[in-house]
């Protein structure tokens, strides 16, 4: 059980979404919803549908991985469908994200509208846990909607770019917080915005399909939604690799360095939702149930290598030492040069920054410096240069500014972690929308 401040301010309805309890039809409800139970659906609108082609921050050993996550989620789903649901079982409070074509990746609305009922159920004494999930099968939830951030920033709406990374950071920092307990049933893709809803729980659950991956540095973008406070907290220099690889792991990996703290079929996850809706101890929802096979992967195989060489003052000396391990005749090492050698060179240095500096940070002084980070680099060039070339122009050939690691300005980077003008938002749970809305607004 953990303690924290939750907000209790009220939540605006972002305009376009109608917040409801499901249809009658047949078939209104995604898979696994039962009747009987208290619900409620966050639809979006039509605009909000038109905009919703949501993208997976990740990739797989290479851009061209990332480019085929992205073709199966680049859609645009019904308006009627919900986004995002929320019912009441028993004790437990269950949040099921409802975009499985989009692999479940967020909107603005669907963080405010979980945001929003995150904040009722704390007050809510008949409710004693939170669980969450994806629909689907194929994803957790494997970001936020990229192509539409791309958009925005590209059409010069800086206020609404930054509008949605507050908001989840907020819902970040909501979890982090959260007065009870939160259980995050993770099968297949957890990337991105994904990562920031489920690590910050005290439970996660990771199923025999689980694939953890940071990969922003793929796109331009740096390592967020707490990464900064979680990921410098591995063992060793495990975090590192993960933070600038961008590499995928499983579960056996994501067991052994802490990122997942159970293991289950996915076949069992009805069966985990209502013995937790029954109330007791949490662990007691996994007595009996067959954990899947969790075979480690590289993570741990090659842990001696990794602190080795990620355990470097500079990004450029990370290289070094890869490549006289490859020398050495480690194809890891030399696939794993090979691999950051494609990532945005000011992707990379921001990164290695964020894991040096984060072990020192509390949660809300990570967050924090996220969004100030978040704050420049979306006035910058390699995002929306990233995004184009790995996601809307498919051509996986991104002309990186600068281009070289010698190249990018250490200054710079130094002042980007700064404080921003003005008021700054806070990351400790005691913030959210509609505070989201009014920031926006006073922020050019």
């Amino acid at each position: 059980m953990r303690s924290g401040a939750v907000a209790r301010s009220a939540l605006t309805p972002h305009p376009g979404v109608r917040l409801r309890g499901p249809r009658n039809a047949p078939g209104a409800k995604p898979p696994g919803i039962k009747p009987g139970f208290e619900t409620a659906g966050i639809r979006s609108g039509d605009d909000a549908a038109k905009e919703s082609a949501a993208v997976e921050r990740g990739m797989s050993g290479g851009q061209q991985a990332l480019q085929q996550g992205v073709a199966q989620r680049d859609v645009r789903e019904p308006s009627a469908e919900p986004e995002i649901v929320f019912e009441t079982r028993g004790e437990a409070g269950l949040i099921t994200l409802t975009r499985p074509k989009a692999l479940n990746a967020l909107t603005l609305p669907m963080v405010e509208a979980m945001h929003r009922q995150l904040r009722a159920w704390a007050g809510d004494a008949r409710v004693s846990r939170i669980v969450v999930r994806g629909s689907g099968g194929r994803a957790f939830c494997a970001g936020g909607d990229i192509r539409q951030i791309q958009a925005l920033g590209k059409a010069g709406r800086h206020a609404d770019v930054m509008a949605f990374w507050r908001g989840e950071y907020w819902l970040d920092a909501a979890v982090k917080s959260y007065p009870k307990p939160y259980i995050a049933l993770i099968e297949g893709i957890v990337m991105g915005g994904g990562v920031g809803i489920s690590l910050h729980g005290d439970v996660r659950v990771a199923a025999e399909n689980y694939s953890f991956a940071m990969p922003e540095t793929g796109i331009g973008f740096f390592p967020d939604v707490g990464a900064t406070y979680a990921l410098p907290r591995l063992p060793g220099y495990t975090g590192r690799y993960l933070a600038l690889t961008g590499a995928r792991i499983g579960a056996g990996d994501a067991l052994a360095v802490g990122l997942a703290t159970h293991a289950a079929r996915a076949e069992d996850f009805e069966t985990i939702i209502e013995r937790l809706a029954g109330g007791g101890a949490i662990a007691r929802a996994f007595d009996g149930l067959d954990a899947p096979g969790t075979e480690t992967g590289p993570l741990v195989a090659e842990r001696a290598l990794i602190d080795t060489c990620f355990s470097a003052d500079t990004v450029t000396e990370v290289l070094a030492r890869l490549d006289a391990a490859a020398r050495d005749g480690s194809a890891f090492a030399g696939a794993t040069a090979a691999t950051i050698r494609t990532r945005s060179p000011t992707s990379l240095t921001i990164a290695l920054a964020q894991m040096r500096r984060g072990a020192d940070l509390s949660f809300a002084e990570a967050m924090l410096a996220e969004y100030r980070l978040c704050e420049r680099v979306m006035r910058g060039h390699d995002f929306y240069e990233g995004v184009r070339a790995v996601i809307i122009d498919k051509d996986n050939r991104p002309a990186w500014q600068p281009a070289t690691l010698d190249a990018v300005d250490a200054g710079a980077i130094e002042a980007a972690f700064g404080p921003l003008d003005g008021p700054e938002p806070l990351f400790d749970g005691s913030q959210g929308p509609p505070e989201a809305a009014r920031a926006a607004e006073a922020r050019p």
